[in-house]
């Protein structure tokens, strides 16, 4: 799932970026709330962790004006302020939910994994589609109770496909969301990912689940076939 991280402590922002990558998100960061807002428009992101002080428009003011343009991508917003004032008013502008620093890594990753649960209508915790069972908060994937072990981007890609099953997503759509915002390379690697999670996911079980679509991109299908 693709997050966009707006802080204007670069230090902070990088550990932040580095430790939910390794968590298996991909991760565009913004260092003001100009910047933040206008990547926030320009692309589709999962959920934003917003901080609050910002240089350029601060965090009230960004979630505000995103959710007043009608864009309900969950946020979690970040403080470095005590007191109730700073969450009611995060609340009250849109936010999904609230954290003050410094906060755990752990906690971090559990608060964004449920509002992407929630996401703009509400998800499972465990995601089952085309025979295949999906955890994405322990990162497991399962077929028959037989458990299949993936890379962190093989499973990015698969729980992206999952999300969407019985809908077909572009090569494009799955960069977006997989890949972060400084990737550059060549869209195919898309290709070479389902073909590798095809040959853990399909081939050792004589199914397929991974469909593709001829000038439009790729199916998961909702029942196994």
């Amino acid at each position: 799932m693709r997050l966009l991280v707006v802080e204007d402590e670069k230090k902070l922002a990088v550990s932040l970026k580095r430790g939910l990558e390794a968590d298996g998100f991909a991760v565009d960061i913004a260092l003001n709330g100009t910047d933040g807002k206008w990547m926030a428009t320009e692309n589709d992101y999962d959920a934003i962790v917003l901080d609050i002080m910002l240089p350029g428009i601060n965090g009230f003011k960004l979630c505000g004006e995103l959710r007043d343009a009608g864009d309900w991508t969950p946020i979690l917003m970040l403080t470095a302020k005590d007191g109730e004032l700073d969450e009611t008013e995060a609340l009250d502008t849109g936010a999904d939910d609230f954290l003050r620093k410094p906060f755990s890594h752990l906690v971090l990753v559990a608060r964004i994994r449920a509002l992407l649960r929630r996401g703009k209508s509400e998800r499972p915790v465990e995601l089952r589609a085309g025979g295949l069972r999906v955890d994405p908060a322990e990162r497991r994937c399962f077929r028959n109770d037989e458990e299949i072990e993936l890379t962190a981007r093989e499973f990015g890609v698969l729980e992206y496909l999952v999300t969407h099953a019985g809908t077909v997503v572009s090569k494009s759509e799955i960069l977006e969301h997989v890949w972060d915002y400084e990737f550059d390379g060549d869209a195919n690697i898309v290709e070479v990912y389902v073909r590798h999670l095809r040959k853990k996911i399909d081939i050792p079980f004589d199914t397929e689940t991974i469909q593709t679509v001829r000038g439009a991109g790729y199916r998961l299908l909702a029942t196994s076939s």
